[in-house]
């Protein structure tokens, strides 16, 4: 069974995108997985395609109806459906590599793109919506999120990765940052390749990556690096 993805936004023409192109693209063509956007304004029951209303006590912007949400959600979900029904959302948890491999092992998902001041939290509760951000700044909508959600999804789909190794050595797979590569030619403007990944010696390339990948990590993520010699020790 391949892995399926539903999108709901106001603006289906945003997918595929980058999703289409290259690995993920290709996976696509082959079938490992799929693509539905929904547009949220074909639930809408008004003559001008209305989604939204103003806040409940006041204030700026508008938010999304969730009777007109809800009717979508159910509508992309089929009966015994058990994906995950995701919200691109700014105050959700941080979305993280064990996540994605997580949700890469599962059916699918369905991902909801909000707009405007936000969503109706009745809608959030009532289809148990899991509210997910990408990071501590805020987007025009969902979309954009959910491309990048789908992206590091994807590429973790048995087959999708050409070199199962490519995905296990990555950042964050391992709790570090990952090392530095290097290629042909040697020597780059007075700079060559360290000498270490030029000795056939296996074991100490090993070690000198992980050393590497441990100086890196504690230099520019010291919360990453706490949690590496957390988990180390424990």
């Amino acid at each position: 069974m391949s892995f399926r993805a539903s999108i709901l936004t106001l603006y289906p023409e945003m997918f595929p995108g980058n999703l289409g192109m290259s690995m993920s693209g290709r996976a696509m063509e082959r079938g490992d997985w799929s693509l539905d956007a929904k547009n949220i304004r074909d639930y809408a029951t008004d003559k001008h395609r209305s989604v939204d209303d103003t806040p409940a006590g006041g204030g700026a912007g508008m938010v999304l109806r969730p009777d007109i949400l809800g009717k979508a959600i159910d509508d992309v979900t089929e009966e015994g459906d058990t994906r995950p029904r995701l919200l691109m959302s700014p105050r959700g948890k941080p979305f993280t590599q064990a996540k994605a491999r997580e949700l890469a092992d599962g059916p699918g998902v369905i991902i909801v793109c909000g707009r405007f001041e936000g969503v109706d939290e009745r809608v959030i509760e009532g289809r148990q919506l899991e509210e997910v951000s990408i990071g501590d700044y805020i987007l025009s909508g969902g979309e954009v999120a959910a491309h990048v959600v789908l992206d590091s999804i994807v590429r973790l789909i048995p087959g999708v990765m050409g070199n199962k190794e490519s995905g296990e050595t990555e950042s964050f797979e391992n709790g570090l940052l990952e090392h530095p590569h290097y290629t042909r030619p040697v020597e780059f403007e007075g700079r060559e390749i360290p000498a270490v990944l030029k000795s056939g010696n296996h074991k100490l390339i090993d070690q000198w990556r992980l050393e590497i990948s441990e100086k890196i990590t504690e230099e520019r993520r010291p919360d990453l690096w706490q949690e590496y010699l957390k988990n180390s020790r424990g």
